[in-house]
């Protein structure tokens, strides 16, 4: 029986067939470009065809971004890659990591030989890249006086930054004699000790952009004492001296925007510090008001009139104390010697003889009589009674006992 492949098997085998085969791992392939497209994921896609065939192409983003070469629709190009499968379109197409304009492979070899010289000597070594100053005063631009990239400069730093002192050393930016005038315009620039330096020019083709694959100019432009900005040519466009740059820019606007505060946002954000300042200030002023006020207030008591009247109202409290606790005392004593006086009122013989009772004593002595067996007949007896005393002579005396009833 015949085998039966999924359509996903077979784009598989047949991918793996031609990613083995040596041949088409890395070939390069001329033709014109058409269909050229840049989506937002940075990938490039085109077509290359000739008079009788055609084969998609698919470029990725990072190859894309470091490829010197920029694609248009027309251009008849070299282009360097392998050939692979999309397996869910069911289509081969041609990977590419590098474009050419056909023709230009010399001057590619010879870009690709230097970059390789320089960049083993650290001439392109992100550590030695120095920061923009945020805030320039005085700004040189090594460009053509005729060519636009320079009006386009003076539109951004007016637009931007009006403030900033900007010079012009002006030099031919393409031909033969472009790389030594860049060279002195570049030493130029350095000699009014500026705080950044703008190499611009605009795009072009390899051989327009050439100059600034020289390598005298590169090694001026990693030489420069002050900070460096290359705006060569278009976002696409890479030279040399986009590489010994402390900074590269996609165009020479880019450079100017990159060289430059924006003041509209410096506006912004001073009219926050104002405000933040203010506040702060009010804040501060708060709390010197208020540890003045303590400070005041602790110094009051402290003065000596204030000890004065406190020791005043000290001794009027210890009087009016004084005074209460007397005036307690004396109430205290008060009902005190009522008690006692109503004791002894208790105890007072009289106070008996007022409820009708009498004592009985001897005549002429101050024996008291307790029982009639202590007196004989005819036996003077004094009686004291409550108005007075009286004297009586016992008659019989007799002992009289209580009945029953009279106890009950």
């Amino acid at each position: 029986m015949d085998e039966i492949w999924t359509v996903s098997g077979l784009n598989r085998y047949i991918r793996g067939a031609l990613e083995t085969d040596y041949r088409l791992k890395d070939l390069v392939v001329e033709g014109e470009l058409s269909n050229v497209s840049r989506p937002a994921s940075g990938h490039l896609y085109f077509t290359l065809k000739d008079s009788a065939a055609s084969i998609r192409c698919v470029m990725w983003k990072g190859q894309a971004a470091r490829n010197i070469y920029r694609p248009r629709d027309g251009d008849r190009v070299e282009v360097r890659g392998s050939i692979g499968v999309y397996e869910a379109g069911g289509q081969y197409q041609l990977y590419a990591d590098t474009i050419r304009a056909a023709g230009e492979g010399d001057l590619f070899r010879q870009f690709t030989a230097l970059k390789n010289k320089l960049e083993a000597e650290g001439l392109f070594d992100p550590g030695r890249k120095r920061l923009i100053p945020a805030r320039p005063q005085r700004a040189v631009v090594v460009t053509s006086p005729t060519g636009a990239a320079l009006r386009d400069i003076l539109n951004i730093f007016r637009r931007r930054w009006p403030s900033l002192q900007v010079i012009l050393c002006p030099t031919a930016v393409q031909g033969d004699d472009a790389p030594a005038q860049i060279v002195r315009a570049i030493a130029a620039a350095n000699s009014v000790a500026p705080d950044v330096i703008i190499v611009a020019r605009g795009g072009g083709s390899i051989e327009d952009l050439w100059a600034f694959n020289d390598e005298s100019v590169a090694r001026a432009v990693a030489a420069s004492a002050a900070p460096l900005i290359s705006g060569v040519g278009h976002e696409t466009d890479f030279t040399l001296c986009d590489f010994a740059a402390d900074a590269r820019a996609p165009t020479p606007s880019a450079a100017a925007e990159l060289a430059t505060p924006n003041r509209a946002v410096l506006a912004t954000d001073l009219r926050g510090l104002t405000a933040r300042l203010a506040e702060s200030m009010s804040a501060r002023l708060r709390e010197q008001r208020w540890a003045l006020a303590e400070r005041a207030a602790a110094l009051r008591g402290l003065s000596p009139r204030a000890q004065l009247t406190n020791s005043r109202q000290r001794l009027d409290d210890l009087q009016t104390r004084s005074a209460a606790a007397l005036q307690h005392r004396l109430t205290i004593g008060r009902e005190r010697l009522a008690g006692l006086a109503q004791r002894l009122q208790s105890l007072n013989p009289l106070a008996v003889l007022q409820r009708g009772y009498a004592v009985v004593t001897r005549a002429g002595t101050a024996e008291v009589v307790r029982s009639p067996a202590a007196v004989s007949a005819g036996e003077a007896l004094d009686v004291r009674v409550s108005e007075g005393a009286f004297t009586v002579r016992v008659d019989s005396p007799q002992r009289r006992e209580d009945t029953k009833e009279q106890r009950k």
